[in-house]
Order: C-alpha cells, then structure tokens, then sequence
C-alpha cells in the first residue's frame, strides 16, 4: 500500500538521480556478494524463498491435513532429544550459557507526580541502566525459590497461582515450579512430559475466561516450532518482555527465547518508549535503553506506532514529507522484489527506527490479525520483517507463522512444524474446502502442541478430540483459506459473523480491522444483531484528529462535550463511512450510526483483555442505552 505522492517535480528528479547512481554503484558488490551468498546457502534470493511451497497437504485433499514441508513425515515435539520437560530445557541452558546474561530490570533513579493543565496527576520516572541475572544466578534463584515452597509444605500436582505483572520474579518463580514440581521437602520428584506445568486462561474475549490446561510436552512442541521460524536465534540476540506473562503468546516467547541463551529485558507499556507514559520528558524509554533484537507485539500496539508517526509525517514541511513518501514507496517496491535499501535505511529511516531501540531485526505479532498497512509500514520503516502469527491458548499458541522473508499481507504463514491444520466445512456459513479458487473452512489445528483441554470445564471440552492415530486437535471457530504455495489467510470468525435482519453476513471483526487504519480512530467495536437491519458502532476518537476535526466544523465544547455531541457524531460518521468505502466495505457493513467514547479502553476498564482484544459482552453492557438510541428504542 504505496503513500499519496504529491510531489515537487526538482525533489522527484533528484531523489531519482541520486537512487539511480546509488543502484549503479552498489549493483556489482551487492550481486557478487548475494550470488555467493546464495550458492552457500541453496536457499536462493528473498524473493524466491517467499514464492516456495511452505506446505501441503499431505493426503492431497483439499481439506487437509496440512503440514510444513520440513514436516510432512512426522511432526517435530522437541528441541533437542531428551529435553521433554521445561526444568530439563532451562538446566540445559543453565549449563550452556552459565555466564551469559538472563533477566535484567531497571532500576529506578527517580519518581514524581507531574500535574497536567487539566488538572490530573500523572507519575513520571526516571530509569538507570539494566541490572543482570546470568543464567547461572537465575537457575539458583529458581532452585532456592522451589526449594521454599517445598519447605512451606507446597504439594506435587497442587496448583499454585502467580499473582504479577510481568517482569523477572514472575519467570522465576514460574521456573522454580516447573524445576520442583511441587515436591516434598526431601526431595525433588521431576515433572513427567505429560505432567501440567501450567493453567491459562483465555483471555475472556467472548464469554467468561476458561482455564486451558498446558502440559510440559504441550509447551515444548509449541515453542519448538516457533523457533525454527526465526533465523539465527541465539545468545546474540535481545528480547524486550512487556506483554502479560499470563499470555501464552508472550510466555512463549520468552521460553523460547531462554531455551536458546538469549537475553530477556523487561518493560511494560507505559516504560517501553521515550514517549511513553511514564517516562519523564527528556530522558530514556527501555527499548532506547535495551536495544532489542527480538520484540513481540499485538497489533493494537503497532497500530499506535503507525498512526503516531504518520502524524508526524504530515506535520513535517512539504520538502521533508516528499522525501518520505518518495523514499517509501521506493522501498516498498523493492521489498516486493527481494531487495534491501541502505541508502534510504540509514538516511530517511534510521529516526524511525531508533523508536525501537534501532536493533530490532524480527518482530512477531500475535494475538489478532494485522492490518496490511501496518504491516506494510513496520517492514518499510522499522527495517526488519514481521513474522504474522496465528495460534489459541488451546495451542499454545502455535499454529502458524509466516517465514520472515515472506512479505505478502493478510497471511499467517503455514503451519509450523509442531503442527497441522485442517479445513471442515461450515455450511451455515458458506465455506467449504472444495471452494475455489482456495479451500476454505474453520480451522481446526492437530498437533503435540494442543492443549489438555480445559480446567474443571467438561462442557467445554467438546471442542478438543482425538482423532484414529492418537493425535489431540482443537476446533479453533476461526474461519481460514489456504493458499496455493500452503500459507493460512483468517478470513472471519464464526463468534463474530452475524446475519442481519435482510440476510446479509456481516463480519464485525472485520470491519473493525478495516475501519482501524482511519487516523480519527484509536479503537473501535461494531456491534449488530439479527432483528436490526444495520450496522452500529462504538469508537474511541483519536484526541488530535478530533479536536482538529472540530475546529473545522465550529463545534465547540471540553472533551467530554465533544464527543457527547450529536453533531460531532454525524461528522466523524461521515469520515468513517468515506474510509470504510475507500476499504471496499459492503454498504451493508458500513455503520450507520456510532458513538463516541471520551475514554479510552484499557484492561483496567475491563472492555478489553490485557492483549487488547475487545471483550464484546462487557463493552455491549457498558453501551446498552446506546445501543436502544441507535436502533430507535429510545
């Protein structure tokens, strides 16, 4: 998705001289060295690893089951032969990365309460430099802590709760249960592969949460195949831990990452940047700080980098913003043909990238789908690929992941080795596996990776089966099409498909991820049910773009006011409605009225989860009169 170009004629010429001498320039050292490169490696250029088979299905059938193509035999259940339990893998790295640093939080230099104009008092700290646990010290942290809870009379196979936000005591006490098993003080009993190392639950999204029983063997499996997605993992690299840890995406992640000698620093969201909330002006976010390699996000957190800095662009003069635009969509064509771009990397982009510390060379997000410009805009400016991942709590977490050289949009990726994946016809909703030009159908996931089933929750369990050969898959209500060369495309959701009074299908989710690339924006959920004829919405304005939008129209008025204001409502629903036709939304589809929310959605406020997803029955209770106003009840 190429930026709007409106261009100076004397900028565009130069930017082209300059790009053509550059190109010629740089063509024979570049072409030497990626063709010996290349012969080294038998893997051939980016752009065709990107166009290779990723999987297939392995009975020939349309339906599946599909495999990756490193695992068309047999599935792949661990890293390194033997090591079946999660004290196994993290002894091991103990023992092969002793000195190596593990775990470091920053210290706190300064905190203080900063009035605003408004009124409201925000607490603001100054942080010091990271302090290290080695693996080593981690590992005996771990032990001693196990050893206590034995000694205070913990039992085997007895659940214990982690009660923290996310940083290194949570991973330590969470590695003293998985190395103690909950012994007796005489002894350590070590878990078995089958043994549950941990309850998680599910982040409540549709209904209430359901506790998902993870075995040591599940978490294994699950980030055994999320490894072998990443290139060159190892001690080299840095990871920055700031989603929840009782999210199974980032406590994969960080298992991952433990499991081969890298480094995790902790963050949270409102420390992560410069920027960020709690940062006092003028001094350094933890992403400047720790300069990570290796960073997982969910995408309402890229989306906010996205429309930050694309407001930025347009604040900046017409000669500065023609250079981006132009830079951008140069780089943007050649990313689709496989080639890097260091000339605008290191001139246009480096600022950009520095958001994130400068050094991020993979991001994977999870959690719910990405949006292709914002995918598209943390390839180009971010310089680095973004692996898009699908996976469930039920899973692991692991399903799919697209290989990092595969800068197609809309896509998850095949499926990883750890796992399959079949499509079963939902009738009622029109999807079928002999569909074409691609297969579709829910998604069902097979695999080492899929989960126990859920904690005394039987009726649950339904979803969960065991097919001839022995295998556990999970029924995931997510509707998918594999593509020719085996990626995964999520393209809608059973929970969230509702029929409209006239019979039309309208996808909620959908139109959602669509409408959320308009800047006036910040967060969205429609809403629509069967008796009605149309589509409603709730939406979070984006504070800037709405005040602005405001001065325009002569509304006048607080905050609260504003967005309490018919007509400043009528006005934003035009803008919607312009976005969600330049999207190529169904009129049907299209929100015919919305409100406006003063506030934004936060975990604290219980309408989203701590991975951001909407949780759609407590944002309707929260809209209830809204809801009656807007369908005419009131």
């Amino acid at each position: 998705m190429k930026l709007k170009e409106d261009l100076n004629p004397v900028l565009l010429l130069l930017f082209q001289v300059t790009v053509w001498l550059y190109s010629v320039l740089a063509f024979l050292p570049s072409y030497l060295f990626s063709s010996v490169s290349e012969s080294d490696a038998g893997l051939g250029s980016e752009q065709e690893r990107a166009q290779r088979l990723k999987a297939q299905s392995v009975t020939g059938r349309p339906a599946g089951p599909y495999r990756a193509m490193g695992a068309t035999k047999r599935l792949v259940s661990s890293l390194h032969p033997g090591l079946d339990t999660l004290d196994k893998v993290f002894e091991d790295a103990s023992r092969r990365f002793p000195d190596r640093d593990c775990l470091g939080t920053r210290e706190v230099v300064m905190e203080e309460d900063e009035k605003q104009s408004n009124g409201k008092v925000f607490k603001k700290v100054i942080l010091g430099q990271y302090r290290w646990l080695s693996y080593a010290e981690t590992h005996k942290a771990a032990a001693r802590f196990g050893s206590g809870l034995a000694a205070l009379g913990q039992r085997a196979h007895n659940n214990i709760a982690i009660f923290c936000e996310t940083r290194a005591e949570w991973v330590i006490a969470a590695h003293a249960c998985f190395m103690q098993n909950f012994p007796l003080s005489r002894g350590r009993k070590q878990p078995m592969p089958s043994d549950i190392a941990v309850i998680m639950y599910t982040s409540g999204s549709t209904g209430v949460p359901k506790g998902v029983m993870i075995s040591h063997s599940n978490i294994i499996a699950g980030i055994t195949g999320m490894a072998e997605r990443i290139p060159n993992l190892g001690e080299n690299d840095t990871y920055i831990g700031y989603l929840p840890l009782a999210h199974v995406l980032e406590l994969s992640a960080e298992l991952v990452c433990v499991a081969h000698g890298c480094r995790i620093g902790y963050s949270s969201p409102q420390t992560l940047a410069d920027q960020s909330t709690k940062i006092k002006k003028g001094s350094k976010g933890d992403t400047s700080v720790l300069q990570p390699t290796l960073m997982a996000a969910v995408p309402e957190i890229m989306d906010r980098i996205y429309k930050n800095v694309m407001t930025k662009v347009e604040e900046m003069s017409s000669a500065q913003r023609t250079l981006f635009t132009l830079a951008y969509n140069y780089k943007l064509e050649q990313l689709s043909q496989g080639r890097s771009t260091p000339l605008c990397d290191n001139l246009v982009f480096k600022k950009v990238r520095s958001l994130l510390g400068g050094k991020t060379r993979v991001l994977l997000s999870g959690g719910a789908p990405l949006s292709a410009a914002t995918q598209r805009f943390m390839n180009v400016c971010f310089c680095c690929p973004v692996g898009q991942g699908y996976g469930l709590t039920e899973t692991c977490g692991a399903g799919t992941i697209s290989e990092m050289w595969d800068y197609s949009t809309g896509r998850v990726g095949g499926p990883l080795v750890c796992s399959e994946i079949k499509l079963k016809d939902w009738v009622e909703g029109g999807y079928h596996s002999t569909d074409t030009p691609n297969p579709q159908g829910e998604i069902l996931i097979g695999g080492p990776n899929v989960t126990m089933g859920y904690y005394k929750n039987e009726a649950k369990n339904q979803d969960f089966f065991v097919d001839d050969n022995g295998q556990r898959w999970f029924c995931t209500g997510d509707i998918g099409e594999v593509h020719p060369d085996g990626c995964l495309k999520i393209i809608d959701r059973k929970k969230d498909l509702v029929k409209l009074q006239a019979g039309e299908y309208v996808s909620l989710g959908k139109v959602e991820a669509m409408l959320k690339n308009c800047p006036l924006i910040d967060n969205i959920c429609a809403y629509a049910n069967s008796e009605e004829m149309y589509v409603i919405g709730f939406v979070v304005p984006n504070q800037k773009h709405l005040l602005s939008l405001a001065e325009q129209y002569c509304i006048r008025g607080s905050w609260e006011e504003l967005c309490n204001n018919a007509a400043m409502e009528g006005v934003v629903l035009q803008v919607i409605t312009e976005a969600a036709l330049s999207a190529q939304l169904e009129r049907f589809e299209i929100p015919r009225k919305i409100r406006l929310s003063p506030d934004p959605w936060t975990p604290e406020t219980g309408l989203v989860t701590d991975a951001f997803k909407l949780k759609r029955q407590q944002l309707k209770s929260k809209y209830q009169d809204d809801i009656e106003r807007m369908y005419g009840g009131k």
